[in-house]
């Protein structure tokens, strides 16, 4: 008798075969494939139209074909992002966006508009200084021509039913990605943190109908799964872009279960829902990636993150956070100071790891353990 695959297998799959995903929904659903280079992109307006986007990431193998494009001193993720493009591996992509973000994922965006063939470069102007009194008013309006723009593209007139829809379909899956990141608040979680980096990374690549489907399978089966581990150390990972599994895989089994995070691939892109005002769809959009947790690029000058990351780390019980930075990434190296400072000073130690485009898990793992060692002689005394 077959095994039920389980859904964890299932998404897993997905992250794992997510270019034939992506080609397979499109010969279903006929709608075109937009490849987001940036979080801040407002992908409801793009699923209104009947347009899948798909978040680019790397794939951690090492490359010397970006060279000619961009400086070797960009961050080993935007020289990833590229890298996949220029290998082909994103040649099914109609359309390519970004959101005004950091300048190496802006350079990797332009290099692709440049160089790689695809029907439409979409360019967001997200205001860096979203603090301002004025973002919201500029944000509305970049709203309306991203919209405007993406009708042009796909000849799909965007009604306020469509927007109505998409940002429902987008809600429920950001409340049920809260579902599930709450059972990690569990003495004993039944799900880990690499299982729940898949889950994460699927949400960026799938459907979100497809993908809420999924969650409230996980979910149902959350409920009575129990894992043959300890829980170890609690930890948390703060910091650049993380889709490293293998790294994840690693601290998990050294004694430790990353119980929740802060990056741009894991809560940041679906911590805050769309909250409706019953009237203008576009500024209800504006104000909800406004208001999101921001990356370090926008996190000024009052630093509005801190706070949240700390309320979220009591939430689930973390004992200790490993902060990671992309290698030459401007914004959180400026802003990895002061986050220390912070949590030391409210008691959660911190280890510090650099990342390349491979990671070195031989010698993460000996300062992983070591970083281990001590948080359990600190709960000693």
């Amino acid at each position: 008798m077959a095994v039920a695959t389980s859904t964890i297998e299932k998404i897993k799959n997905v992250v794992q075969n997510r270019h034939q995903y992506a080609q397979d929904w499109q010969k279903k659903n006929g709608g075109k494939l937009l490849g987001v280079f940036c979080t801040y992109v407002p992908e409801e307006i793009a699923y209104a139209a009947g347009v899948l986007p798909v978040r680019l990431l790397g794939s951690h193998e090492p490359q010397d074909v970006t060279e000619p494009y961009l400086f070797g001193m960009f961050c080993p993720f935007s020289r990833d992002v590229l890298a996949q493009g220029l290998k082909g591996r994103f040649s099914y992509l109609n359309g390519i966006a970004v959101a005004h973000t950091c300048m190496h994922i802006n350079q990797a965006f332009e290099s692709w508009s440049l160089h790689l063939p695809v029907e439409r470069s979409l360019f967001v102007s997200m205001p860096s200084k979203v603090q301002s009194p004025r973002a919201l008013p500029l944000l509305t309006g970049q709203m309306g021509i991203f919209k405007s723009e993406i009708e042009e593209w796909t000849g799909n007139k965007i009604s306020d039913a469509d927007l109505d829809r998409a940002i429902d379909v987008y809600n429920t899956n950001r409340r049920l990605m809260w579902e599930v990141y709450a059972t990690r608040k569990a003495e004993n979680p039944p799900i880990t943190g690499l299982e729940t980096m898949y889950v994460a990374l699927a949400q960026q690549m799938m459907d979100k109908e497809e993908h809420s489907q999924l969650l409230r399978e996980l979910l149902e089966e959350l409920k009575t799964r129990k894992l043959d581990r300890n829980t170890g150390a609690r930890l948390m990972i703060l910091g650049s872009e993380d889709d490293d599994t293998e790294f994840l895989k690693m601290v998990e089994a050294v004694g430790a279960t990353i119980v929740t995070d802060d990056h741009c691939t894991g809560t940041r892109y679906f911590w805050n829902e769309v909250e409706r005002s019953g009237g203008n769809r576009l500024e209800d959009l504006a104000n909800r990636y406004i208001n999101r947790t921001p990356c370090p690029n926008r996190d000024w000058p009052g630093r509005v993150r801190f706070p949240r990351v700390l309320e979220m780390a009591k939430d689930y019980g973390v004992q200790g956070a490993i902060i990671i930075q992309q290698k030459f990434c401007d914004p959180h190296e400026a802003d990895i100071p002061s986050l220390t400072a912070f949590l030391k000073k409210n008691g959660i130690p911190t280890l510090f790891l650099e990342f390349d485009v491979t990671v070195p898990v031989g010698q993460f793992r000996i300062r992983v353990e070591a970083f281990l060692e001590t948080i359990g002689q600190e709960d000693l005394f």
